[in-house]
């Protein structure tokens, strides 16, 4: 292995989920090179089924940060969790959502893709559509990582797709998949414990 793919393995495994973000602005024109950058992403048939939907800061992100909070609110209840805990779990999130720099709702699309009367087929086409706007999503962290930015995916938007769908006024075929908050990072986070990579390979 030479080293400068030595060195592509180490800044890969150094990237971390930030959650914690300065209080400066993202320069112009960074977070569009980021998204330009998701978009180089391999995809299913090329068709490219990923969408960015950025919320800026302000009226608009506080109206997505307030419609998701009450819906997991509402979650988080019906499970019987203590009030108390439910409280501390949504305003852990609202901060999060509030407070970074930047945040960008990763959707799907199945606009473009195939279309099948066999069910199983149909199925097989969606969910190449999500691995595809995954991979954009992927590449995203990735991209933000190598601008010196932290990000973090979070997956709200997966369970309350229309009460996003409704707050940003997105397109009837975006499908929200996660939100990804972005900025410069105000910690360092240790890197958690991975499985065991012996557990994860299968050689046939």
């Amino acid at each position: 292995m030479s080293q400068n793919s030595e060195e592509l393995l180490q800044w890969l495994e150094g990237r971390r989920s930030v959650r914690r973000f300065e209080d400066r602005p993202l320069p112009p024109g960074l977070l569009e090179r980021i998204l330009r950058s998701a978009c180089a992403a391999p995809s299913a048939h090329n068709r490219q089924p990923w969408r960015f939907a950025v919320v800026s800061a302000g009226e608009t992100r506080r109206k997505l940060t307030d419609c998701m909070a009450a819906e997991f609110r509402r979650d988080l209840q019906a499970e019987g969790l203590p009030e108390g805990e439910v409280e501390t779990r949504v305003a852990r999130g609202v901060d999060r959502m509030l407070h970074a720099p930047g945040a960008v709702v990763l959707c799907s699309s199945m606009a473009e893709m195939d279309h099948y009367a066999d069910p199983r087929r149909d199925q097989a086409e969606r969910v190449m559509a999500l691995q595809s706007a995954s991979l954009a999503g992927g590449y995203l962290l990735l991209a933000a990582h190598a601008e010196g930015l932290g990000a973090c995916w979070m997956c709200g938007p997966l369970f309350a797709p229309q009460v996003v769908r409704d707050a940003l006024d997105l397109p009837a075929d975006w499908e929200p998949q996660a939100l990804i908050v972005l900025g410069w990072p105000a910690e360092r986070p240790e890197a958690r414990k991975r499985r065991p990579f012996e557990d994860t390979v299968s050689w046939r």
